[in-house]
């Protein structure tokens, strides 16, 4: 089990300045402001502003480098121009020639919410803690300022708050077609860290210990299919049975037909 540990919010005009521009609420990082990191004795990471951008820095260096949100440079963005190539977006679509109407219940760092928005699909990102979110706000954000990508960003919202209960209020408002579920779950292998991002990541939001609940509760709310990540060989989450998978080299996609 890898439980969430204690971060917090170096405060200062910046930062404040730019979760006002996010639309975001001073309240969703109560309880972990401070003033200076210097008297922080039991944190892991800080969420500040640097270098124009939110950023979430491990105080240990040896677990690796500040992870922030970024769209636009880098794997994510040429994953983004070739995102007809990409397994998560022939299983989102299915057989579908045309956009349709997503839910990632759990976006994490939005990675393959913004591949599915880059090949057209209106996504709803959900995320529910609220460093993560702040991040991924954040990352929208800036990414919304490029003449290429604002196209996508305007296919995308995001949601602060617990899956589970945002999908329930979707049965009595609007259905989406295929709910999209990434869920974290405790690593078996130390190898498996190779990606020093992920390890600041893991230690700061803990494991998705409700992965299957939230599974039944999206296979209630999907019109069309729920599609699930996992490692390529690791065990399904429950005891359904997928309609069918797409396999890849580190990864699958379980995909449920409802």
């Amino acid at each position: 089990m890898n439980a969430p540990q204690s971060w917090v919010v170096l405060d200062g005009p910046p930062l404040r300045a730019r979760l006002q521009q996010l639309g975001l609420p001073m309240t969703l990082l109560d309880g972990h402001w401070v003033n200076d990191e210097a008297g922080t004795t039991d944190a892991v990471a800080v969420l500040e502003f640097a270098d124009n951008a939110i950023q979430l820095r491990p105080f240990d260096k040896t677990v690796g480098s500040p992870v922030l949100v970024d769209f636009l440079h880098g794997k994510t963005g040429f994953r983004a121009q070739r995102f007809s190539h990409e397994m998560i977006v022939k299983a989102v679509a299915g057989r579908s020639k045309e956009p349709l109407t997503v839910v990632d219940a759990t976006a994490g760092l939005g990675r393959d919410g913004f591949l599915l928005a880059a090949a057209g699909h209106r996504v709803t990102l959900i995320e529910r803690h609220p460093v993560i979110a702040t991040l991924l706000a954040d990352g929208l954000f800036r990414a919304a300022q490029d003449g290429e990508m604002s196209t996508v960003c305007q296919r995308i919202q995001l949601v602060t708050g617990r899956a589970h209960d945002i999908l329930a209020q979707m049965i009595m408002s609007s259905r989406p077609e295929v709910i999209y579920l990434d869920p974290m779950f405790p690593e078996r292998q130390k190898s498996a860290l190779v990606k020093k991002e992920m390890r600041i990541f893991r230690e700061v939001v803990g494991d998705d210990e409700d992965a299957q609940d939230l599974l039944e509760v999206a296979l209630q709310v999907a019109s069309k299919r729920v599609v699930v990540k996992r490692p390529r060989k690791s065990e399904m989450i429950g005891p359904r049975k997928p309609g069918h998978q797409l396999i890849g080299t580190s990864s699958r996609f379980d995909v449920y037909p409802v």
